[in-house]
């Protein structure tokens, strides 16, 4: 327990901040009073948002689980043609924002809309963040389970269902979870398909009427599906353990065959590619070939990618380190404080940035006038909305980090603070980095939040291309949206090499 208390204090202090959001929606319930509440959540409207949403949530979420199991299982176990290749390719999508991808789309096929258009988009934009954890794990597996299972009689098909599918229980839950969350937060991507969500309609209000309390109410029905999400999620992932003395094995798992299949089964890849990378890579060029030359304005282009490059980093690090004291607390000492404390993280990540804006705007208006519309405000935003990204990468990291070696530093007369420090936190370092790209991604695609709260003259890559595709000036656009992937490529290149990363022992590591 004393090796808990500092830890324990600093994750009480960023739990702290993590429910300022929903105190603002508690508030404004409260000041609203019951009727009010009542008719603006209690009506038919709401109903709708919450069939809709529900719809998105249950055919997208399994459509992405196999669509990822399947993918990676082929690309890390199977004799599949350039295997190396696609391993790049499937997780080249990440470079792209949703809503980037749903205006490709929406260009390249006028007619698609509505809710199959939005799950088909949704798919494409979003499996990498499942595909990604599942093929790193299945990499990583000891693959002499599966040869005892074979030596037993069991077929293939068993063995992929009984010894190596349970294996990838804990990524598939962490990859599903960042997934359903962006679901029930994105804003961009549906607004292009004309698919009404409880973000869309959010938004909505305050762009028509400016109508707080009913988005902050609305808000808070995201609040509660979010917790369910969260209920689900944990019970799912169950309170197994993942982490072994020892690399197991130090050699690969032998491929399995595809035999007169392969070439069907190659179509897979192909055609997700195409739709995930393709579409979106052709409408950028065809955007720019109609524009010319003059979309290229240096002075607007140059500063917009300055300032996002420096959000974006300042962001990743500040995010990555208010996570680590959770992220170590729901691996070495689950329990109901932690779990509390880990529903305020995750929470966030379902309500738009456009509520956690307001959040921060009423806070700093009427408490910290200073802080009002600065650099710093805008940070503690990032903060709160992608601190789950960077909860889930290094939950997984710590978890796969043996306890038993913190135990053994400290019967060695380690503290306890520094021997966490030399064995959990520098076996987790290659996650936080990992953690750390995929909130600044987020944070270099960010938008709603971004336009509400950015000091004036900061415009970032995100919200100079929601100006002119607010326009329908797609030409002038292009430029910033061809930026925004060429700036996330980085941090995909670093979140594939950290999914290459072996075990010590194992074969090139």
């Amino acid at each position: 327990m004393p090796a808990n208390l500092p830890i324990l204090a600093v994750a009480l202090v960023v739990t702290a901040l993590s429910l300022i959001p929903l105190g603002f929606i508690v508030y404004i319930g409260i000041d609203s009073g019951w009727e009010t509440v009542a008719k603006l959540v209690f009506r038919p409207r709401v109903g709708d948002l919450l069939v809709n949403t529900f719809l998105l949530e249950l055919v997208t979420l399994p459509i992405a689980i196999v669509l990822s199991v399947g993918l990676a299982f082929l690309v890390e176990r199977t004799d599949l043609r350039f295997a190396r290749i696609w391993s790049w390719l499937l997780v080249a999508p990440l470079a792209i924002p949703a809503f980037v991808q749903s205006y490709a789309w929406n260009s390249f096929a006028p007619g698609l809309n509505g809710f199959w258009g939005a799950v088909l988009v949704s798919i494409l934009a979003y499996f990498p963040f499942l595909y990604l954890p599942i093929a790193a794990q299945l990499r990583r597996l000891d693959p002499t389970l599966e040869e005892t299972a074979a030596s037993l009689g069991l077929r293939p098909t068993a063995i992929f269902l009984r010894v190596i599918l349970p294996q990838l229980r804990l990524a598939i839950c962490g990859g599903a979870l960042l997934v359903g969350l962006h679901l029930l937060s994105e804003y961009g991507l549906f607004v292009l398909m004309r698919f009404d969500t409880f973000a869309t309609a959010i938004v909505d209000q305050f762009q028509s009427v400016y109508n707080g309390p009913a988005a902050n109410l609305l808000g808070g029905v995201l609040v509660l599906l979010c917790i369910g999400l969260l209920g689900f999620e944990a019970l799912v992932r169950g309170d197994a353990r993942y982490a072994r003395v020892g690399s197991g094995a130090p050699r690969d798992a032998v491929k399995w065959r595809l035999k007169r299949w392969s070439a069907l089964i190659q179509l897979g890849p192909v055609l997700i590619t195409l739709g995930a990378v393709g579409v979106p890579l052709f409408t950028l060029m065809r955007w720019l070939i109609l524009g010319g030359a003059g979309v290229w304005r240096l002075d607007f282009v140059g500063a917009a990618l300055g300032q996002t490059l420096a959000l974006a980093l300042a962001g990743a690090a500040l995010t990555t380190l208010a996570a680590i004291p959770a992220a170590w607390l729901s691996v070495r000492a689950p329990g109901k404080l932690q779990k509390l404390i880990e529903a305020s993280h995750y929470y966030v990540g379902a309500l738009p940035g456009v509520i956690v804006a307001l959040a921060l705007v009423s806070i700093t208006v009427k408490v910290a006038l200073p802080l009002y519309q600065t650099v710093f405000t805008l940070l503690l935003a990032y903060l709160l909305m992608f601190l789950p990204r960077a909860l889930v990468g290094l939950r997984a990291s710590i978890a796969q980090a043996p306890v038993e070696l913190e135990r053994a530093a400290i019967s060695l007369g380690k503290a306890p603070p520094l021997a966490i420090f030399l064995t959990t936190v520098r076996l987790a370092m290659p996650g936080a980095a990992a953690s750390a790209a995929l909130v600044a991604l987020g944070i270099a695609n960010e938008l709603t939040g971004t336009l509400m709260l950015a000091p004036n003259g900061t415009r970032t890559l995100a919200t100079r291309f929601w100006a002119y595709t607010s326009e329908l000036d797609f030409s002038a656009a292009a430029p910033y949206a061809l930026l925004m992937v060429i700036l996330s490529l980085p941090l995909v290149l670093l979140l594939r090499l950290e999914a290459d990363r072996k075990p010590k022992g194992t074969p090139g590591s």
